[in-house]
């Protein structure tokens, strides 16, 4: 967080590559602190949870992000209590309770962390969405970072100098300056890849990357670290959670088309109609098609029943005028 909040700094105020946003203390104080509380605890306690449970089990684990989060959004009051996505939600717990049966090396403690860290992350995304649209803010990645990552790393350093500096002696660190570059480098990385793949990409490219990102973490962990062993009823488990959260992101993607057909339905509707207005105001002048005989009535009403006149303007419009000028001959 220090090293992201620090390159972030530079970006803004040293390269100008974006400018900050009207930031005042009240704004800070009420939007940027508790996100970052949660955004600090959600990684804290995740990480800590790598102590005690393997990597494959923590992915499966993640797998209640779409729980939390549904929960934590009825209770805030920014959505609504549905049975279609309560049965999902009821799919991916059970899912969830298999494959923690089937571990081999459960632990209650490093599973209460993980859990309580995916609580604190749905905590952080609600009100990212609650606090910030509130207040009518728009952050970029750049800006995102660098007024977050500050905070999050005083909210970090709070639980490390109490819990974790006492415990280590500096005999057993071994400081490698690549490693932690390349550590932070990555974490850099990954937090402006996060909020470029929200801004750049749709709902539906994110969920299947998450997905597929959480099949490739357990494959890996499985032939990286050994002692990561999955059993059959892990896979079943985690089979059965994957299925709701695929439901669960069918059913958000068709909510987010849904919300925005009525808003394009009317202008689309405006848009013919004022064409067919147009195409129409073209051929009026056809009141003389009676001293022309009966053929240039049926004319006029082929060409004003053709029900593409609306996608073809600038042809009909063509048709129209070279008529009205055989009219007036």
């Amino acid at each position: 967080m220090a090293f992201s909040g620090t390159v972030a700094f530079f970006l803004v105020r040293v390269f100008k590559v974006v400018s900050p946003v009207k930031m005042t203390f009240e704004i800070y104080a009420t939007c940027v602190v508790p996100i970052s509380a949660f955004f600090a605890a959600s990684l804290w306690f995740g990480n800590t949870a790598y102590l005690y449970i393997s990597v494959a089990f923590i992915q499966m684990l993640k797998a209640l992000m779409p729980v939390a989060t549904f929960v934590v959004a009825v209770l805030c009051g920014t959505d609504k209590a549905r049975c279609d996505v309560f049965l999902n939600m009821l799919l991916v717990s059970v899912g969830v309770v298999i494959s923690s049966y089937g571990e081999i090396h459960f632990n209650v403690v490093g599973t209460v962390y993980q859990v309580t860290g995916i609580f604190a992350e749905a905590l952080r995304l609600v009100l990212t969405q609650v606090l910030l649209q509130k207040k009518g803010l728009t952050l970029n990645p750049v800006t995102s970072l660098y007024y977050i990552a500050p905070c999050s790393f005083v909210f970090l350093f709070v639980p490390w100098f109490l819990l974790e500096k006492p415990k280590m002696e500096v005999s057993q660190i071994q400081f490698n300056f690549w490693i932690f570059f390349s550590n932070a480098l990555s974490a850099l990385a990954l937090n402006f890849s996060i909020f470029l793949v929200i801004g750049r990409t749709g709902a539906v490219t994110i969920r299947v990357a998450g997905v597929l990102k959480d099949w490739i973490l357990i494959a890996l962990s499985t032939i990286i670290f050994p002692e990561s062993t999955i059993t059959g009823l892990n896979i079943i488990g985690y089979a059965i959670a994957l299925c709701g959260v695929v439901m669960y992101n069918y059913i958000k993607v068709k909510d987010v088309r849904a919300s925005q057909l009525p808003e394009a339905i009317p202008e689309r509707i405006t848009k013919d109609w004022k064409l067919e207005k147009k195409s129409s105001d073209i051929f009026t002048p056809n009141s003389n098609s009676d001293n022309h005989g009966g053929g240039g009535g049926s004319n006029s009403s082929d060409l004003n029943v053709d029900e593409e006149a609306p996608l073809i303007p600038s042809r009909l419009s063509h048709i129209g005028r070279t008529q009205f000028s055989n009219h007036a001959a």
